[in-house]
């Protein structure tokens, strides 16, 4: 009675009473599956037979036992590891070697724990500190000063001034004036209200004015016009017995005609080019 061959598909030697492997279908004997098909692994080189686990890392494999962080060379089978230009390494090695260090206490920022970023520095959470009230500032703001930090209300206890006006803290944005600080939205026109900084203005006993509210206050008005004449806005005017015209509205009362610097002639309150006053 004769029986089916059973033989590997590649070697076609029996694997009668043989370990062998099965794959897709097709049967190898375990020293064609290994020349075939094993991976080499990555950090001895050696094939990873059928008896050891194939471990594998992006298309990376290694056998079990060279599984190891390349620092301490502890295993890292089944534990947290982390990759660094082609090395793998466990968490201390990683933080020890590439984490960033605490500005305040230095030791290391492990990984995935919360942390403080500023202008290239790191801090634990619970290490960056106001200087002045010692407690952690966690996400709120924060103000440099002198290489130390301050939350805002130490801040503004400790260095801010107060404006003259409101008497809040003035922590950015002030204007002086008469030596005193002013908010810049409080610095305004005594009549309008008007916002004065980047603006012209001019004070009268010690109070700040917009020109427009200035001159309609306290300057002299035109004759001719009943405008207010102002030099502060660069106006040109004529002043004659104690009477004021603005340059344009100094002309004769009868035709018109311009008397800057020219002759002119009066008649009661009328004032009156020469030709005009002749033929009165």
């Amino acid at each position: 009675m004769s029986t089916e061959r059973f033989d590997c598909h590649y070697c076609k030697d029996t694997l009668l009473g043989k370990k062998y492997i099965l794959k897709e279908d097709t049967q190898y004997c375990t020293k064609c599956y290994e020349n075939l098909f094993a991976n080499c692994c990555e950090v001895c080189s050696l094939p990873i037979g059928c008896n050891s686990k194939d471990l594998s890392y992006k298309d990376r494999h290694l056998h079990e036992n060279c599984f190891k962080c390349a620092k301490c060379s502890r295993s890292l089978v089944d534990k947290v590891f982390a990759a660094k230009d082609d090395l793998m390494l466990c968490t201390e090695c990683y933080s020890h070697e590439y984490s960033s260090k605490c500005n305040t206490c230095k030791k290391t920022i492990i990984p995935g724990s919360r942390k403080m970023e500023y202008k290239g520095n790191s801090w634990h959470e619970t290490c960056f500190l106001c200087q002045r009230c010692q407690q952690p500032i966690g996400t709120k703001s924060f103000i440099p000063k002198d290489n130390n930090y301050f939350c805002v209300p130490c801040f503004e206890k400790q260095f801010a001034y107060q404006c003259c006006a409101c008497k809040k803290a003035i922590t950015t944005g002030g204007v002086t004036y008469h030596d005193k600080p002013w908010h810049r939205e409080c610095f305004t026109c005594i009549g309008c209200k008007r916002q004065l900084a980047g603006q012209r203005f001019t004070s009268r006993e010690n109070y700040p004015y917009c020109l427009d509210c200035f001159s309609n206050l306290y300057a002299k008005k035109c004759v001719g016009c009943t405008k207010p004449i102002t030099s502060l806005a660069g106006a040109k005017y004529v002043s004659f017995e104690e009477r004021q015209w603005h340059s344009e509205c100094f002309t004769c009362m009868q035709c018109s005609v311009s008397l800057v610097g020219r002759g002119f002639l009066t008649q009661r309150d009328d004032i009156l080019c020469t030709d005009c006053g002749r033929e009165k």
